[in-house]
């Protein structure tokens, strides 16, 4: 039988001083979430008699987690990138805020630097011979239909082996390979020359994939396709859509996957015309419709540590 702890007068005012949280001086703002979390992991070892071993087991994986570096992966395994985006979808809903092309996670793999083009940028820079040709094209629209001239539409996603460039472990990538911008211009259309992606797995020795070993769960992701969408005047897109026909789409390890983010892909050929590796390609029409400031301010504008190269 487990003792109980946590009500105690010992135990409170350790969580307060550990906390700083009555002590007039420091951020206000951090102690008051240490103390709330400390508290709810102070609690959590009381209630379900988590044992002192099985503490240092995860104090010890807090530590290989951040020697791998994938505490934005394990965000997004374990749902938190995905609850974020479930609190800002009520924000919207409680302010009357509907329509709009559906925000998803961004993850952890973006890279800022690419260079910016105008209207189309082809992005396969390094070769890559299990990848057929991709256009990804479309329209950037405001909530009124019209198109919104001046945003820039930014385009990542994964090669055939399912790697990143700047985050690829064989270094065969280079550092905007698979990756551009595109600015719109007054009919609002962007359009981006690629390969066809392929979805990812967690490291298979990585700590993500470990604990997800223990919660018995797979660490795979659908093909999909990235992009922040930004103007001026609206606020900050962030989303992603996965590629048709994959059939991991509604098994998603990070819960990206969204019914409207889900376009029709389309076999065409003519591609030896537009610069692609081979005649037939496919073709993704995917129209984003950005939403206005709230205010005058970006509400959707989330601020983390990126990565950055310069092209």
């Amino acid at each position: 039988m487990s003792v109980k702890v946590f009500e105690t007068k010992e135990v409170q005012d350790l969580l307060k001083a550990a906390s700083n949280v009555d002590a007039g001086n420091g951020n206000a703002r951090f102690q008051q979430v240490v103390f709330r979390l400390l508290g709810d992991l102070f609690k959590a070892i009381d209630d379900l008699d988590i044992t002192p071993d099985e503490v240092w087991a995860g104090i010890n994986y807090l530590n290989k987690l951040g020697q791998d570096g994938e505490a934005a992966l394990l965000a997004a395994g374990l749902g938190l990138e995905k609850y974020l985006d479930i609190r800002m979808d009520a924000e919207d809903k409680a302010v009357g805020l509907a329509g709009g092309t559906p925000r998803t996670i961004e993850g952890p793999l973006y890279v800022a630097g690419a260079p910016v083009r105008d209207g189309l940028s082809k992005i396969d820079i390094n070769a890559d011979a299990d990848a057929g040709p991709l256009v990804i094209r479309g329209t950037v629209k405001g909530m009124d239909g019209k198109p919104v001239a001046g945003a820039v539409v930014e385009c990542w996603h994964a090669n055939s082996k399912g790697f990143y460039s700047h985050f690829d472990p064989t270094g065969a990538q280079s550092e905007f390979n698979l990756r551009g911008a595109v600015k719109t211009g007054a009919d609002g259309k962007y359009e981006f020359r690629t390969l066809m992606p392929v979805g990812y797995g967690c490291p298979p020795h990585g700590a993500t994939q470990q604990l997800l070993n223990g919660l018995g769960r797979h660490g795979n992701r659908p093909a999909h396709v990235h992009f922040f969408v930004t103007s001026d005047s609206h606020r900050k897109l962030t989303t992603q859509f996965n590629i048709e026909g994959d059939p991991l789409i509604w098994d998603d390890f990070a819960y990206a996957t969204r019914e409207e983010l889900i376009p029709p892909v389309v076999e065409k050929t003519g591609g030896a015309a537009l610069g692609l590796k081979a005649d037939a390609y496919k073709d993704i029409e995917f129209n984003f419709t950005v939403t206005p400031l709230l205010q005058g301010k970006d509400n959707q504008l989330v601020y983390r540590l990126r990565a950055s190269a310069e092209a």
